[in-house]
């Protein structure tokens, strides 16, 4: 029983690292260093020309303000700046963040042309903006940039609303092949708790593609046909979108995040956004941006899951209150299989003694030996799988609930109680970790169980602590959920230990009133 245990115990860690190495994206919490290859246009699968030598840090031309952030444009045409505004979006020194790095590159709306000798100017030649200043607060507001190469004019006509996503037409007097970008993912929280890289939806079939950062394969790639384009962090996202028209993409490797493009000639129209992936926010711009927030493998299942914690968050007004209810009622739907396990367990612990007596008689005939233990199994009602089962069915559902604690940005800046005042953050005084350790604690010793082995006995001890520390840097609303999920193991462990009792003492008095008869 306790190999069985320690194998349920070990495969979940082992899903738990397996899923962090092979499917999370590799990172680095650092802004992009800009070098002359990463103004080259962009390379898939094509021989295209060059880009101009790398410039230096361009003038703003246009300020932009709304309610939620403050964005500049720079005098290539492209956004070099912008700033969330609301209190919670602030980096470890308190300053608000900004989702374009310094050095990032491409930057959002950058233009790079597949002749060589014009992609030179565009990169020399300034824009002029018909306005300086534009004020969101009343309203969705335009501001029209031109930039003259000599025999090529290009005009970007950009129509911005004040939640940050904004309509952008191009257009050009000779039709000539160029390739823009919706820039690079934002690296604000570029961690391994996360998934970072680009999403692409398939404009037919609605399907999507996550490719992580660095998993591009040398010399770029194609995807055609895709209505949306998101370049992502933990939290926050740079996005193209266009529904009717759906969009040729490139995507170009890089050692740190990858670079997106957009194939056009001549005209070109786009919608895009930048900013937190927050439900309701992007249920406010257009319903289908909703899909830019991605779970990882256990989508299907985080989807529906933060929806349910949504709607017990309105119930509540708390995000703490809503994880602590949602940890009940996924702790009573699971109860059948949680306590069928605890049962299957408890038979097993019964039959241990009897177990290894067998092994020992026939320990020189395995076949005999094999007989004799599944006639035990059969007679006593245990299963060698029941305890271990049960736990391996709930794994997908630890893990839905996992991936939309850590990549709801809704939980940043969001209070529980007394000293839990950002559930996006850790513990500050480890007390949810503490607590998750004494409870694992007291499960053991409410379990009873006996040990043949010292070391599985070392392990089994090991482990509150193990689990303890691994989760005490985690974000509160995680560790939150797991707390909460321990002591409603604990009051289970509980009840199924008094049932059992009850259970053993009235067939103790069934078999004394027997004892009489005869």
């Amino acid at each position: 029983m306790q190999k069985r245990a320690i194998l349920a115990i070990v495969l979940t860690l082992l899903f738990f690292l397996g899923y962090d190495y092979f499917y999370l994206s590799k990172f680095k919490d650092t802004n992009q260093t800009v070098t002359s290859s990463q103004y080259d246009a962009p390379v898939a699968k094509s021989n295209v020309s060059k880009k101009a030598p790398v410039e230096e840090q361009k003038s703003v031309i246009t300020t932009i303000n709304s309610r939620y952030f403050k964005a500049t444009i720079d005098e290539l045409g492209r956004f070099n700046s912008f700033v969330l505004n609301d209190r919670i979006y602030v980096d470890k020194e308190g300053k608000q963040l900004d989702l374009i790095g310094v050095n990032a590159s491409p930057l959002p709306l950058e233009i790079r042309f597949s002749d060589q000798e014009i992609n030179k100017k565009a990169f020399e030649v300034p824009y002029v903006a018909n306005s300086a200043n534009l004020d969101l607060t009343s309203g969705d507001q335009t501001v029209v940039l031109t930039q003259d190469l000599g025999e090529v004019i290009v005009k970007k006509t950009i129509t911005i609303s004040q939640k940050g996503n904004y309509k952008l037409d191009v257009s050009l007097n000779k039709d000539l092949e160029y390739f823009i970008s919706s820039g690079m993912r934002p690296d604000i929280l570029a961690d391994r708790m996360a998934i970072n890289g680009t999403l692409l939806r398939e404009a037919e079939d609605k399907s999507l593609e996550v490719i992580k950062d660095g998993k591009v394969d040398k010399g770029g790639e194609v995807y055609n046909d895709i209505d949306i384009i998101s370049s992502f962090d933990r939290y926050y996202a740079t996005v193209f979108y266009s529904f009717n028209s759906p969009l040729n993409v490139i995507l170009n490797e890089n050692s740190n995040a990858n670079q997106v493009f957009v194939s056009a000639s001549g005209d070109f129209s786009v919608n895009g956004f930048i900013g937190p992936k927050n439900k309701e926010l992007l249920k406010s711009i257009d319903p289908e941006l909703i899909d830019i927030i991605e779970y990882g493998f256990f989508t299907f299942l985080a989807k529906p899951m933060f929806s349910f914690l949504s709607y017990l968050y309105n119930l509540t007004g708390n995000w703490g209150w809503a994880i602590v209810l949602m940890t009940i009622i996924i702790r009573l739907f699971l109860a059948p299989l949680t306590i069928r396990g605890m049962v299957s367990m408890n038979k097993l612990k019964d039959v241990a003694p009897k177990i290894k007596e067998i092994q020992e008689k026939y320990k020189d005939n395995p076949q005999k030996m094999q007989q004799k233990v599944m006639e035990l199994y059969r007679q006593s009602g245990a299963n060698p799988m029941g305890g271990c089962l049960p736990i391996l069915l709930q794994i997908p559902v630890f893990f839905a609930v996992y991936r939309v604690l850590v990549n709801a940005i809704e939980l940043q800046g969001a209070p529980w109680i007394l000293w839990i005042d950002n559930l996006a953050d850790k513990d500050p005084y480890f007390i949810l970790p503490i607590i998750m350790i004494f409870s694992m604690w007291l499960q053991q010793k409410m379990t009873n169980a006996t040990f043949q082995d010292p070391m599985q006995e070392k392990i089994m001890k090991a482990m509150p602590f193990i689990f303890g520390i691994f989760m005490a840097f985690f974000a509160a609303g995680l560790t939150l959920y797991w707390a909460t999920n321990n002591l409603l193991s604990v009051l289970q462990q509980a009840v199924i230990n008094r049932i059992i009792k009850k259970k053993k003492e009235a067939e103790e008095i069934k078999k004394a009133d027997k004892e009489v008869l005869k």
